[in-house]
């Protein structure tokens, strides 16, 4: 933290990027991603320097939200239930598909950006902005589905069609 004065007097806090968050704020991103019946009583996690695992409080209903980071794309404020919490773990981990045996929730209600609605590990492309929206963490195939497989800004669609991480898009909120 730096203490700055303005042309004008006024005492200014600047904060440096690199300075530690507080829990109580990760805490309130991570609120701000699922329903508030839902967050209210998720387990809430973030990951340490070290990318491991920290429990910031216990939850007692099946849902964990994380803050997510502001500073990375892909990395948004998330809620999840156990089976899509095993579906991510199965997409960072680069597994051949997803294990979960049963369609799991996501909600990213504070918004996201994210790469390509394409390719799951695209790291290359310009960020796209995603408004409001929450997942159903199966593998859908459009074909079967009918919905479309672009970004759209209302409506689902069915993002990284083709891949075995597929899954349904929903835009806005439940």
């Amino acid at each position: 933290m730096k203490l700055l004065t303005c042309p004008l007097g006024v005492l200014l806090v600047a904060y440096s990027a690199d300075a530690p968050e507080s829990a109580k704020a990760k805490i309130a991103r991570a609120l701000s991603a699922g329903p508030p019946d839902i967050a209210k009583s998720a387990r809430i996690v973030d990951t340490d320097a070290q990318g491991m695992m920290v429990v910031l409080r216990e939850g007692s209903n099946g849902f964990t939200c994380m803050p997510g980071n502001p500073r990375v794309i892909g990395d948004p404020p998330m809620c999840a239930d156990a089976a899509s919490m095993q579906w991510a773990a199965d997409f960072k981990a680069h597994k051949p598909k997803p294990t979960n045996t049963v369609p799991g929730i996501t909600y990213m209600l504070a918004g996201a950006t994210q790469r390509s609605d394409s390719d799951p590990y695209d790291q290359t492309s310009p960020p796209i902005t995603v408004p409001p929206h929450w997942m159903i963490m199966w593998p859908f195939d459009p074909k079967a589905t009918g919905l479309p497989t672009t970004h759209r800004d209302t409506g689902a669609y069915i993002m990284w069609a083709g891949s075995p991480y597929a899954h349904m898009h929903i835009m806005g909120r439940p």
